[in-house]
């Protein structure tokens, strides 16, 4: 049995992190695109959402709830009641979510995100700086968290990123 050649790979940040999101409890993928991250979730068990404006690209199977919402056109955000134990967002960057973003955690839920930052103009797309983090844009983004990783800086001589995990509450006994 083959790969399959559409599918991207989980972003190593994520599943690097992916173990301190609550067993059996709910993720969010912000901009989830093909599902590669919700395919992580479900497959370690988790109830999933994904939301993105076009979730037809999706190449999910059953199993995850899926919902079309474009979060950049100043509608309010589509989940306002809702709490998840893990919130995913990677390759993506819309500054005024971040608040709905860090509200949508559960109590002792794990924020993981990695996107591109200020430098990446050098190494292609994303150029336009609307979509690149400043230096330390996600710590301050992620005030009132408790930061267990964060990084910002070259990746494989191939992007600038910066990448961060937080919790809401106290760091984890245990850490990844």
């Amino acid at each position: 049995m083959g790969t399959d050649p559409h599918r991207q790979a989980v972003s190593a940040w994520v599943g690097r992190f992916a173990p301190l999101v609550a067993a059996g409890q709910p993720v969010l993928d912000v901009a989830c695109g093909g599902g590669r991250h919700c395919r992580l979730f479900l497959d370690r068990g988790h109830p999933v959402t994904g939301i993105d404006r076009d979730v037809g690209q999706s190449t999910l199977a059953a199993g995850a709830e899926l919902i079309a919402a474009d979060l950049e056109d100043g509608s309010p955000w589509p989940l306002p009641d809702r709490r998840f134990a893990g919130v995913v967002m990677t390759n993506y960057l819309w500054r005024p979510l971040f608040p709905a973003l860090v509200r949508s955690l559960a109590p002792g839920g794990v924020l993981i995100c990695e996107t591109f930052a200020r430098g990446n103009e050098a190494f292609g797309r994303p150029r336009n700086p609307a979509h690149l983090l400043d230096r330390g844009e996600w710590l301050r983004l992620a005030a009132g968290l408790t930061v267990v990783a964060y990084e910002d800086g070259v990746v494989e001589n191939r992007a600038v990123v910066q990448r961060l995990c937080a919790v809401n509450g106290p760091e984890p006994a245990a850490l990844p």
